[in-house]
């Protein structure tokens, strides 16, 4: 792995994903993706301008691209390496999730789940990371307390990760 690699903690062999764009007479409004191999076939409506194809594809690819990332990464090994290192406890379950839009993760303390966005699956591990700790630390203290705060911020890169993420918020804002 080279040193950009290991920046993002993402294999680089990944064989690049190919779009195929399936034109539908059937399809009015709709447009869905199936991923065959490295091959994402992507049927769309025959009356889609240029533009939305561009979007449906570029939509689509991103969403396959981050799933296959998402998987070279082992969370729950991570989580508990991490949970070991600061004294947390370990979740009983943490999985990559795709609906927050608003969120880089989030706790049910009652059950011990932690979900993350995929959208951090291109972030530095460091980051990754960081969240996770965060995410931890909800299961020591709900809230946003101090107490909260002292357990995050033990995460020896805490402020680096707070504003990297705070750039990449309002890069999407």
């Amino acid at each position: 792995m080279s040193a950009a690699d290991e920046k993002t903690g993402v294999d680089p062999e990944l064989e690049p994903l190919i779009a195929q764009v399936i034109r539908s007479k059937r399809r009015r409004k709709s447009a869905e993706a199936r991923l065959r191999g490295t091959v994402v076939d992507i049927r769309i409506p025959a009356s889609s301008s240029a533009a939305d194809e561009r979007h449906f594809v570029e939509h689509f690819l991103a969403r396959f691209e981050r799933s296959r990332r998402a998987d070279l990464l082992d969370l729950a090994a991570r989580a508990d390496r991490l949970a070991r290192e600061h004294g947390l406890p370990s979740p009983t379950s943490i999985r990559w999730v795709s609906n927050q839009r608003r969120r880089w993760g989030s706790c049910t303390p009652s059950d011990g789940s932690i979900r993350l966005s995929d959208r951090l699956v291109s972030f530095p591990p460091w980051v990754v990371d960081y969240v996770i700790v965060h995410e931890l630390a909800h299961l020591v203290e709900i809230g946003h307390t101090a107490r909260f705060w002292e357990l995050v911020d033990a995460y020896p890169r805490a402020e680096r990760a707070k504003g990297y993420l705070q750039a990449k918020a309002e890069d999407s804002a």
